[in-house]
């Protein structure tokens, strides 16, 4: 059995009168552990798929599994207890709470499923100090760097110890050097033990992956399976 199991996976747009396939018919299968990359270039689809992974949407036709549970009959509250137990979302452009300290924005997910503040404050400390910014728990984030955000925002994809920790171009808003170093500690936590899906347009990026999946025009156009994966 998979972690994620995608079968003849469709997502259609009605823009008026016409209909745009987003995805048409994708068929995957990543396991616990891996460590993907999904590359292709603006209009493949690659987007749509990570939020149909990530439970941020659902298919129009096809079926998903996560960890054996078929997602596509879901509610918006069941979809929300999945992303929450299940996805550690990192995006580009951070998405933090601009009034809220690292340790608060770190906090959220916990406080969305209800942990009491003890146990909550305990997890966040120790997420931020895997990701290396114990000493910048009481920072905003506009007194961190564009990589610290970044840290910040991996360490609260972490928190809840999910299954997939899911990055949409996690590179996308910072330099080259900054980008390697967050791309290492990315590579790190799968080394633990984290399923992690990369989503990207670069292939310097993509490559850093164990396998790399190319979509255009919403389909699978190959696969590359990497052997040697850079430290």
């Amino acid at each position: 059995m998979s972690l994620i199991e995608v079968d003849d996976l469709w997502k259609t747009y009605e823009m008026g009168q016409e209909k745009v396939h987003a995805l048409q018919g994708i068929t995957l299968a990543i396991e616990k552990g891996e460590y993907v990359a999904i590359m292709g270039p603006s209009g493949s689809g690659k987007s749509t798929l990570m939020n149909l992974i990530g439970c941020l949407d659902t298919p129009s036709q096809g079926t998903y599994k996560l960890n054996d549970t078929p997602v596509a009959d879901r509610n918006d509250d069941e979809l929300a207890r999945i992303r929450n137990k299940e996805i550690g979302f990192v995006f580009q452009t951070f998405n933090l709470l601009p009034r809220a300290t690292a340790l608060h924005n770190v906090e959220l997910p916990l406080i969305y499923n209800g942990t009491s503040g003890e146990d909550r404050r305990r997890k966040a400390i120790q997420a931020m100090e895997i990701v290396g910014l114990a000493d910048r728990m009481l920072h905003k984030p506009n007194e961190l760097s564009g990589g610290q955000r970044q840290r910040v925002a991996i360490a609260r994809a972490l928190v809840n110890n999910p299954s997939i920790v899911l990055a949409d171009e996690p590179t996308g808003n910072l330099d080259s050097t900054t980008g390697k170093e967050i791309m290492g500690l990315l590579a790190e936590l799968n080394r633990q033990g984290n399923t992690l899906i990369v989503v990207t347009h670069e292939y310097n990026i993509a490559k850093m992956a164990e396998r790399i999946i190319y979509l255009r025009d919403g389909k699978i156009e190959k696969e590359e399976l990497r052997s040697a994966v850079p430290s």
